[in-house]
């Protein structure tokens, strides 16, 4: 199950947006305020739901599905008073956002619409599709929660907390046990190089993680830095078969409190779950995120599993936001991380050559 193209209308920023995907890496990058992380969101939740809705025991009625994807918006963009029509595009007047999601390998489309006086109702038709019940859909948040999994989502659920559900999704999915028997050839290769990368293996006690070190003992996750507590929570995702074959990873900024040593073995990590068979979603404001990437997709001889890299631009012109793609960033004609970039080494050229 993994997402092929959004066509998004008068949804939050985007007035009309049609974006196609890559099954496999998908590197999303733009100034602030071009929708990015809204985005990421829009697409977790339409597979979120549509996982709980094909892999359910039993049909659902026309107004339980309704209810399901209105409580997912809800949850993940918590809109004032949870009213979703706040989340269609902001106009004068009375407006309707309509939202199409369509998915590799299926002819049946996700649609859902509602206008901006509605709060908890909206039109909505689900895909009739087969879902690995092992299927996982994964969202990691630009701040860590690993460190706090022992009583996150026992407080999430039994009151009122400020936090977007991204945080509790991934805080139950920590809690998941680790599988039974071997792991994969693939997953083994992916936790050696993250092992090396920290010097120590992650351990689960009671909900409480610690990373165990080799003769310095067990270091519990408040004491380390949130850089290697986001190193640690793909650790455990893979080693609990949350992030397997046919999974679909978003992270939002990944470079977030990342110390620029560790963004190449990050990169190459996502590389490798791309190779698994995860479908990977990336924002990112970071140079050295992109160019990673862009070494890979740009020379054959580091990408010989001839992955599909994709680098998708948003931008806003005209007041209306934008986006262009490509399969290299030299092919992208707006790209906030170089265009930045280029402005520092003129002002530095300007500096040197003043003196």
């Amino acid at each position: 199950m993994k997402v092929e193209k959004i066509n998004a209308n008068n949804f939050m920023l985007f007035n009309e947006a049609t974006i196609d995907f890559s099954k496999n890496i998908n590197v999303i990058s733009g100034e602030n305020s071009v929708g990015k992380t809204a985005l990421l969101k829009i697409l977790y939740c339409a597979l979120k739901v549509i996982k709980e809705v094909n892999s359910g025991k039993a049909d659902k009625t026309k107004e339980q599905l309704e209810e399901t994807m209105v409580a997912k918006l809800q949850g993940v963009f918590r809109p004032d008073d949870a009213a979703i029509g706040r989340l269609v595009g902001r106009k004068q007047g009375s407006n309707r956002t309509d939202v199409d999601i369509s998915l590799f390998d299926s002819t049946d489309v996700l649609s859902f619409g509602f206008g901006n006086r509605q709060e908890k109702r909206m039109d909505v038709k689900f895909p009739n599709i087969q879902v690995d019940a092992e299927t996982e859909i994964v969202y990691i948040p630009p701040k860590e929660i690993i460190s706090s999994t022992e009583n996150f989502t026992s407080l999430y659920d039994d009151y009122y907390i400020a936090f977007e559900e991204t945080y509790y999704d991934l805080a139950r999915l920590l809690g998941k046990p680790l599988k039974k028997g071997a792991n994969t050839k693939e997953q083994n290769q992916i936790m050696d190089k993250l092992e090396k990368i920290l010097d120590a293996t992650i351990v689960q006690k009671d909900k409480k993680f610690f990373l165990k070190v080799k003769g310095s003992g067990e270091f519990e996750m408040g004491l380390l830095s949130e850089g290697y507590r986001k190193i640690a929570t793909i650790m455990y995702l893979i080693l609990s078969g949350s992030l397997g074959k046919n999974s679909v990873l978003f992270w939002d900024e990944p470079e977030t409190n990342m110390n620029p040593m560790m963004i190449r073995p990050i990169c190459e990590t996502l590389v490798a779950l791309a190779k698994m068979g995860v479908q990977v979603f990336i924002t990112t404001h970071d140079y050295f995120v992109q160019q990673c990437f862009n070494l890979i997709s740009a020379y054959p001889k580091a990408n010989q599993n001839t992955l599909d890299i994709r680098f998708i631009s948003l931008y806003r012109s005209e007041g209306i936001i934008r986006h262009e793609s490509s399969h290299t960033i030299a092919e992208l004609s707006h790209n906030s991380i170089m265009e930045e970039f280029d402005l520092l080494y003129e002002r530095e050229q300007g500096m040197f050559y003043d003196n």
